[in-house]
Parts: C-alpha cells; structure tokens; sequence
C-alpha cells in the first residue's frame, strides 16, 4: 500500500475546502481541547507535554468532563488496528463473503441499518463492519459501544471533537487517510471553516512522534 504523506493530506483538505467558507477562528478553549487531544493519542503521548495541555485548557476555561470526552474520543485511535486487519484475517479464512447468519444480521440492522455515518464509513473503509463482525460479534458490538462514549454526554460541540479525532489522524506519527477524509468532511458538515481546519492542520503538524514512556 502506498505510504500516506502529509502534504497529501493537506493537499486534499484543500481541495475540500476550496467553496467553504472561511469562517471563524477556533476560541482558546476549543484550541486547548484539540491539542490535548492530541498531546494524548496514542502516537505522540507525553507526560510532560500533557501536564502543560491539561493546565491550558483548564486554564481557557474547559470543565474535567470536557476533557475527559476529548480523551474518551482520541483513545479510539486503537481502534484503527480493527480496521487494517478485520478484512485480511476475514480473507485469508475465507469468511468474508459469508451470509449474515440471522443473529449477525439483527446485529448489523441495529448498529449499521441505515445511518448516514456508518454508510459514510463503509465507503472509506469498504467490507471492514462486515469483516469485523463475521470475525467477532462481540467484538463488533463493543467497537460501536466505545465509539459511542464520547458523544454520549454532549460537553463538547460535535464539530471540535470531529476536527479532534481529524487532527490525530493527520499528525506526522500516523496519517491516517480514511479517518482524516471521514472527520473532515464531517467538520465541514458541522460548519467549520476553512479557518478552523487550518489551524487544526497546524496544531496536528506541530505534534513530535511519541517519545517512548518510562
């Protein structure tokens, strides 16, 4: 598979962007939010760099259940080993084209059915619900209850926790192609602008790989 380059990403948000309006800037608080969200994904972690994130955004005026939703949203990142690996096993066993058997099949209308998002999803992400949810239905019900943890409580306006999880996917230790487009194009929904994408973009390039915990 080819590799995935930032400028490409940026490249792409451009285009996205090209009859967006620009909009308007992101507040301090919503600035704070995304960059501990990013201080805390998994490819960038560090401990001191989190101390200073949670102290700003505290500071700009963030309550302790907004950024536990922010955190609650960016540990899904792990759920991206799911998603590059569900229809390779599925295939190599020969399991992916399978029928639906009647309980997966409830199982898929009840989580799946018709929802925009996770028809959106499908697209940049082709046969992977199916794949994951042939392979385990346990699984597949709980990748739908942990992705669900953060929008549960509504602390933080959807459109900051979509250029959030877009900005995690576009930082240089992970670059993460369907993420980015789907949380984008989600963001632009919401209304952001092309202000706010910019500098979400900018706050993403600034994030050094993870140094390593001790």
């Amino acid at each position: 598979m080819a590799k995935l380059s930032l400028e490409e990403l940026h490249e792409y948000a451009d285009s996205m962007l090209a009859d967006v309006p620009e909009g308007e800037p992101l507040t301090p608080l919503e600035k704070s939010l995304i960059g501990l969200g990013l201080t805390a994904s998994v490819t960038a972690i560090d401990g001191d760099a989190l101390d200073d994130a949670i102290e700003s955004a505290r500071t700009a005026g963030a309550t302790a259940a907004q950024l536990q939703e922010i955190i609650s949203l960016v540990s899904g990142l792990g759920v991206h080993s799911l998603m590059m690996t569900a229809v390779p096993i599925a295939d190599a066993y020969a399991t992916s084209s399978a029928p639906l058997t009647p309980e997966q099949q409830t199982l898929w209308d009840k989580h799946v059915g018709s929802d925009p998002f996770w028809n959106a999803f499908e697209v940049e992400l082709p046969r992977f619900l199916g794949a994951m949810l042939r392979l385990s239905a346990d699984q597949f019900v709980a990748f739908f209850d942990y992705c669900a943890v953060p929008w549960k409580s509504g602390q933080v306006r959807a459109k900051i926790k979509e250029l959030a999880a877009m900005a995690c996917d576009a930082t240089p230790a992970h670059r993460f192609g369907p993420g980015f487009r789907l949380h984008l194009g989600n963001a632009i929904k919401l209304g952001a602008g092309r202000l706010a994408v910019a500098e979400t973009l900018a706050l993403a390039a600034a994030i050094p790989e993870h140094a390593g915990w001790r």
